[in-house]
C-alpha cells in the first residue's frame, strides 16, 4: 500500500475497517429526557474552558435514545451540558457524556472531540413515568425521572433550541504524550424536526464517582424536566479557538 493509497482511504481508525463509517450522520426518532437544574457557580466555572462564559449556574442533564442512527445503529446516551456564551452568542457546551456504543465512542471523539466514555444509560417508560439511568459498571451513578407527557410543550420554541452553536474541547495527545490538538470546536444540528415535546414535574439524582464524576455539579434545584422527539442532522465542525496557537 503506497502513500496515495493510504491518503485516499484514511478517514478513520483502523485504516483497512474503520471504526465508523463516513457521515453525515443522521438521527430518526431521537428522544431526549432533559432535566434542567441550578448548580453550585463556583464548581461550574472552574470545569467551562475559557473563552466560553456562563451566565447562569444552570446545568441541562441529557439521556437520549437513539434508535435509528446513520452508521452507529441504536444506543442511549447520557451527560451534563452547560449553556454557555461565547462573544456574545447563546450555545452548550458538553461537559460529559456516557454511551454505550463503540463506533459512536470512538467517531465522536475523533472527529468532533466529544468527551465520551463506555457505561451503560437506558431511557424507558415504566407505567405513568419517564425513567432514565446512567450506571458505571456496577454502580448507579445518576436516575431521573419525569411524568410521562404531562403537558405539551411547545414544539416551535423546542426547534428553535436546536439552532444554537454547540461546543465542545477537543484534546487528541502527540506521540510523545504532549498535546497535538488542543481546541475549542463548534458544530451545529441541522435538517431538524421536532416530532413532539412535552413538560412535566421531574427529579434528578446523581451519585459521587471516581471515574464518572456526574455529581461535581451537585443538583441545588430542578428548574424543568423536557421530553422531546426529533429527527436530525449532527453536523460537521469547525475550530473556535486553539489554544495552542
Amino acid at each position: 500500500m503506497d502513500a496515495h493509497d493510504i491518503r485516499r482511504r484514511a478517514f478513520a481508525m483502523p485504516l483497512t475497517s474503520p471504526a465508523y463509517p463516513p457521515g453525515p450522520y443522521r438521527f430518526v426518532d431521537r428522544e431526549y429526557l432533559i432535566i434542567t437544574y441550578r448548580t453550585d457557580p463556583d464548581r461550574l466555572r472552574a470545569l467551562v474552558p475559557e473563552p466560553l462564559r456562563i451566565d447562569e449556574p444552570l446545568v441541562k442533564y441529557e439521556f437520549i435514545r437513539m434508535p435509528d442512527s446513520t452508521g452507529f445503529g441504536d444506543y442511549t446516551e447520557s451527560g451534563q451540558v452547560i449553556p454557555v456564551t461565547l462573544d456574545g452568542r447563546r450555545g452548550n457546551y458538553t461537559h460529559c457524556m456516557f454511551l454505550d456504543d463503540e463506533a459512536p465512542i470512538a467517531a465522536g471523539r475523533e472527529i468532533w472531540g466529544f468527551p465520551k466514555k463506555l457505561a451503560s444509560p437506558r431511557l424507558r417508560v415504566e407505567a405513568d413515568t419517564l425513567v432514565a439511568t446512567l450506571d458505571y459498571g456496577p454502580v448507579r451513578v445518576a436516575t431521573a425521572t419525569m411524568g410521562y407527557k404531562h403537558r405539551a410543550a411547545d414544539v416551535e420554541a423546542m426547534r428553535a433550541s436546536f439552532d444554537v452553536p454547540n461546543f465542545l474541547l477537543k484534546v487528541i495527545p502527540h506521540v510523545d504524550g504532549t498535546p497535538r490538538i488542543c481546541e475549542l470546536v463548534e458544530y451545529p444540528l441541522v435538517d431538524v424536526t421536532v416530532k413532539g415535546a412535552w413538560t412535566g414535574p421531574g427529579a434528578l439524582s446523581l451519585a459521587p464517582h471516581a471515574l464518572a464524576p456526574v455529581a461535581e455539579l451537585p443538583v441545588l434545584e430542578v428548574v424543568s424536566a423536557t421530553h422531546i422527539l426529533a429527527d436530525l442532522t449532527l453536523g460537521l465542525g469547525a475550530v473556535a479557538h486553539d489554544y495552542l496557537a
